[in-house]
């Protein structure tokens, strides 16, 4: 073989040996992201005994599918009601945050006012606060409204985040100037160039930060245990806890409640991931 055919099939074996060392390590890491799935299906499709038991077995012999009627069935722990007030909390929460973070950061960017900068100083200021300090506060002040064990208790400290209106500020200055410039010929005022051209140009970031903002929401523990008081008003974070306590332990069910639990966030994210990239793409976010 002379030399320029060497050095072609020397290449071409490093490019194929690169690429099955790829996909290799492709393999591995979709196996390390897929085994804690498989490890809630197959537990909380077992017993107590067989979870525990010291020798390993792929699967359970029987399959206890009547777990899953256990759980919902449990008069302790009301498990479908605590699903039902995570879905109302994430998507009020969601819808508040989409839209009272992007007027918020749509004025920032455009609207020009005398003390724009200040308000942001603000906005910026409280990403610097930790979360631990305006706990005790905001506990305070929404136990003085009565809101303790109720779903307002929950949901409006959530409806506004500065940290969401900074990313809207900070898109919307990227956002062309000519596409409003051409609103305002056609009469248009802020809020009609906001709402008309700005909203509808820019439905992957919105969709990016209301999946990130879902998620966070669903998987809120502290605020919810603290608010949630009596079982009524439980999230399904809470109501997992309840497994897992001093004096008890409930394995299979808690093992099927999680992966109930992270049912409808794998249903947001397989609809909306194609958004979520784009606007993480479109955002500048560096990962």
């Amino acid at each position: 073989m002379d030399g320029p055919h060497a050095v072609g099939y020397a290449r071409s074996a490093r490019g194929r040996i690169g690429a099955v060392a790829r996909y290799s390590a492709l393999v591995v890491a979709a196996l390390l992201f897929l085994l804690p799935f498989y490890l809630l299906v197959r537990n909380g499709l077992a017993t107590d005994a067989e979870i525990t038991a010291p020798n390993w077995t792929f699967f359970p012999t029987t399959l206890h599918w009547g777990n899953i009627g256990e759980l919902f069935a449990d008069p302790s722990v009301p498990m479908a009601h605590a699903l039902l007030n995570s879905v109302l909390v994430s998507v009020l929460q969601t819808i508040g945050q989409v839209v009272l973070s992007s007027m918020a950061g749509y004025g920032l960017a455009r609207i020009p006012f005398r003390y724009s900068n200040w308000v942001l100083a603000a906005i910026v200021a409280t990403l610097m606060i930790p979360a631990a300090v305006t706990f005790v506060p905001t506990f305070v002040v929404v136990s003085s409204l009565g809101w303790v064990s109720t779903l307002r208790g929950l949901i409006v400290p959530g409806l506004f985040s500065g940290f969401t209106a900074f990313l809207f500020r900070q898109y919307f200055l990227s956002f062309p100037k000519e596409l409003e410039e051409a609103a305002r010929v056609d009469g248009l005022g802020h809020w009609g160039a906001y709402w008309r051209i700005v909203v509808p140009n820019s439905t992957g970031f919105i969709a990016a930060i209301g999946v990130i903002t879902f998620l966070g929401s669903w998987n809120a523990f502290l605020w919810p245990l603290v608010i949630g008081q009596d079982s009524s008003s439980w999230t399904v974070q809470v109501a997992l806890s309840s497994f897992l306590t001093a004096q008890t332990i409930n394995l299979h069910e808690l093992f099927v409640a999680a992966a109930v639990s992270i049912l409808p966030l794998l249903l947001v994210f397989v609809f909306l991931q194609r958004y979520l990239v784009q606007g993480v793409a479109e955002s500048g976010i560096k990962g």
